[in-house]
């Protein structure tokens, strides 16, 4: 079912390729809004996957505004999606 989360250090077309190509394989189309503060994805994914999608999301460095991190995961969640974002720049 398709659902819309709010994710958090998504700032540009570079996070936005990251996202879309590392949910792909496991969660079929995935859309950014970037014309929105916080970011949406918007992705299809059944209730059962959630707990997944978050898990992957953080290795990513874009939690969901949801999440409740330490302050120790705050900060290595938004070093992980400066590396993110590279990479999703040089994929452009």
């Amino acid at each position: 079912m398709k659902q819309m989360f709010e994710v958090l250090n998504v700032k540009c077309g570079g996070c936005a390729n990251t996202l879309i190509k590392s949910l792909a394989d496991e969660f079929g189309e995935v859309s950014v809004d970037l014309e929105c503060e916080p970011r949406k994805i918007t992705l299809d994914v059944e209730e059962d996957q959630i707990e997944k999608l978050k898990l992957k999301l953080r290795s990513l460095g874009y939690p969901l505004t949801t999440d409740e991190l330490s302050t120790v995961q705050t900060l290595t969640t938004t070093a992980k999606s400066f590396v993110s974002c590279a990479v999703g720049k040089m994929d452009i």
